[in-house]
């Protein structure tokens, strides 16, 4: 097969949670996301979750073999100075993203709770 007959649809990260209360208090009250779904094995066992919002979809897990805590995961994005307002009214004692200019656009970076690290990131031709 040849490229033009592949195309991937669809990146999910998997990033390891430790937490299950401080993974929601994080990613749907801090950052806004949706839950989506949760399943677990049985009673008992790591939840696995998706979240998702506009378009960004993110899989957690408690499960020892998902992920490796301390991941980052690299996110263009459009409306950053609006989602980094948004973040900031919301006063999450535990992070408080500013927004930084790189060559490759304007930065916000979080890290979770669990020391896993998204970067938001607004390139210059989409603040144009």
């Amino acid at each position: 097969m040849s490229d033009r007959e592949i195309r991937f649809t669809e990146t999910v990260p998997i990033l390891r949670i430790f937490d299950e209360a401080k993974a929601r208090e994080f990613y749907v009250g801090f950052l806004g996301f949706a839950p989506d779904w949760e399943h677990r094995f049985g009673d008992n066992f790591p939840l696995y979750a998706q979240v998702s919002r506009a378009g960004l979809t993110l899989h957690l897990s408690g499960h020892h073999g998902d992920g490796t805590p301390g991941s980052t995961v690299f996110v263009r994005m459009t409306g950053i100075a609006a989602y980094h307002a948004e973040l900031q009214a919301r006063d999450y004692k535990h992070m408080k993203p500013g927004i930084e200019g790189a060559p490759w656009g304007r930065v916000m970076t979080v890290i979770d709770p669990f020391g896993n690290t998204i970067r938001f990131c607004e390139s210059p031709k989409a603040e144009a």
